[in-house]
Order: C-alpha cells, then sequence, then structure tokens
C-alpha cells in the first residue's frame, strides 16, 4: 500500500455506516478527506507529493474540499493558485475563479472523485476563463465512473490512491 493510503488508514479518514455521497448514491462507506486534511502531517504528504510530480503554472481546487489541498500545493510548489466558487456571488467581481488562469496550465486537485460532477464542473469554469485545464489529481478515487466522465471531456483523472486499495 502506498504511503498516502497508510496516512488516510492512521487519519480514520475511512468510515463505514450509512452515507449519501454529494451525488446522491448511497454509500456503506464515507472517506472523509475534508477532516483528514485537518492534519498537518496529512496535508503536507498530499502536497509534497503533488507538487514533485506534476508540472502546472496554477494549481486550483473547487470549493471547498479542494481549497485546502490547493493551497498546501501552491506552498509546496511555491506556484499560484486558485479557487473556483460553488456558485457566483452576486456580489463584489462576482466571478467564479478566485486568482490568475487565463492563459495559464492548471492542476485541477479534488479531495475525493466518484462521478466526476465536481471535477467536470471546475475543469468547464477553469476552460471558460481561458484556462488550458486537462487533468485532475484525487486524492481518492471511488472508482465509481469519474475516470470515464471526465475521459470523455479529454481529462485525465490521477488518482493518488484508489479506493479498492484501502478497503
Amino acid at each position: 500500500m502506498n504511503a498516502i493510503a497508510d496516512l488516510l488508514i492512521t487519519c480514520k479518514a475511512i468510515e463505514f455506516g450509512d452515507f449519501t455521497l454529494a451525488s446522491g448514491a448511497k454509500s456503506r462507506y464515507y472517506v472523509d478527506i475534508k477532516t483528514a486534511v485537518t492534519h498537518p502531517e496529512f496535508l503536507e504528504a498530499i502536497a509534497r507529493e503533488i507538487a514533485k510530480r506534476y508540472t502546472f503554472d496554477v494549481i486550483a481546487g473547487v470549493a471547498v474540499g479542494g481549497v485546502p489541498l490547493a493551497v498546501a500545493i501552491s506552498l509546496a510548489a511555491k506556484k499560484p493558485f486558485a479557487i473556483i466558487r460553488a456558485e457566483e456571488k452576486d456580489h463584489g467581481k462576482k466571478s467564479l475563479i478566485i486568482g490568475d488562469v487565463k492563459g495559464k496550465e492548471i492542476l485541477l486537485v479534488e479531495d475525493v472523485t466518484t462521478s466526476g460532477s465536481s471535477a467536470l464542473y471546475g475543469i468547464s469554469v477553469l476552460r471558460n476563463a481561458g484556462a488550458m485545464a486537462n487533468r485532475v489529481v484525487t486524492v481518492v478515487d471511488r472508482e465509481q465512473g469519474a475516470e470515464e466522465t471526465l475521459k470523455k471531456q479529454a481529462v485525465d483523472l490521477i488518482p493518488l490512491v484508489r479506493v479498492s486499495e484501502i478497503l
């Protein structure tokens, strides 16, 4: 098993029970990366791993789960980050993106992918803003269709851990 998978287990990021996922699907387990990244050693390990493996101009994350990951990776890689809002605000600049992405190569980071809808939303927002976005790194892929969904839009899904490695 890889080091990130070991840390997921150590941080108790996998819980068993009856859960409803963001996609609406029911599951007997929940992958809680949002809580796991509150542990500095886990967040730092993920950030270091992604920063050393991938090249990009800007790291981006969809609020809420991708934001702490994007910030940590930004610090580890010494590269800018961008935040993709879940919805447009009706005040201020009203932009869906905080950060400069136009014409830049973006690496989108996700905490967990299931159907791929959140990642696809992030990629779409980035592309509409003039960014080059065709890769998504996810901490855990639940292996429930995200890879296929993204591939249809010419996007590569790169999981640090597949759920089958830790269940």
